[in-house]
């Protein structure tokens, strides 16, 4: 589902300068469109997912970047392994 900047912070229970620090940091990368900027659901799980880092491991802003430039490494390099099995003709996983 995509959401516009209000309906995030709803929905994600964000405050706007928390919001706007983390866009700087790019712990989320919102699309930008002419029409304005737009979040998705894996973003809301991604806030779910620095609350968790930050307050049940206790990992602070240099280890969160760590982790979440490691976790976008392993999506992309599964996205590119999925893409190769298919172009292979091989299993989907």
């Amino acid at each position: 589902m995509r959401m516009d900047k209000q309906t995030f912070l709803k929905t994600s229970g964000l405050q706007v300068k928390v919001l706007e620090l983390w866009i700087e940091q790019e712990w989320l990368v919102p699309q930008q469109t002419a029409s304005g900027v737009f979040f998705e659901e894996i973003d809301v799980a991604r806030v779910r997912l620095i609350r968790e880092l930050q307050s049940r491991i206790g990992a602070n802003d240099a280890g969160i970047d760590v982790i979440l430039h490691l976790m976008d490494q392993l999506h992309g390099m599964r996205r590119a392994m999925a893409e190769l099995r298919r172009d292979m003709g091989g299993p989907q996983a």
